[in-house]
């Protein structure tokens, strides 16, 4: 039995401790937001925060998520009010919308880090989400917007205000 925080809730999982997270998020617990790409690591199309640091769960296995915090695309915002999603939409990013529950994950990581990232920040920490569809300027434009609009305050993993400012 393997035990962690899936979206700030707990969960226990009786499967493989080998089986990938992607699988465990999408056919046991039908999390299907987060996206098989690759199985390799390298498009970013599967990328979920695990205790707030974006990874790749094609290639996390189970056993090394027990009792730490992983937050997906549906644990931003139950209806795209997260500031990174709004900024996604402002934008138009998505074409065919496949990789962007990745490339939002890493963005939100990106902006927790950097909370005001120049071009040459966004193009280095996103390289590792590919968008086939090519929207990297919109995908740039997002995350600016994000930033300018962040307020101090908000954390952007958990997608709230918090200490009571915004």
């Amino acid at each position: 039995m393997i035990r962690f925080n899936l979206n700030s809730k707990p969960v226990e999982i009786d499967v493989d401790p080998n089986m990938p997270l992607l699988w465990v998020l999408r056919d046991i617990l039908g999390m299907t937001g987060t996206k098989f790409g690759c199985g390799m690591a390298q498009c970013g199309a599967c990328t979920v925060h695990l205790d707030g640091q974006p990874i790749r769960s094609c290639v996390m296995p189970l056993s090394a998520i027990a009792d730490k915090d992983v937050n997906t695309i549906e644990g931003l915002s139950a209806s795209a009010e997260h500031p990174v999603q709004q900024a996604w939409l402002e934008h138009n990013v998505p074409q065919c919308g496949y990789c962007q529950s990745g490339q939002i994950m890493s963005a939100v990581a990106l902006l927790n880090e950097h909370p005001d990232p120049d071009d040459e920040t966004i193009d280095s920490y996103m390289q590792g989400n590919i968008c086939r569809c090519g929207t990297y300027p919109r995908i740039k434009a997002a995350i600016k917007t994000a930033a300018k609009n962040k307020q101090s305050a908000f954390d952007y993993s958990l997608g709230k205000e918090v200490g009571g400012q915004a």
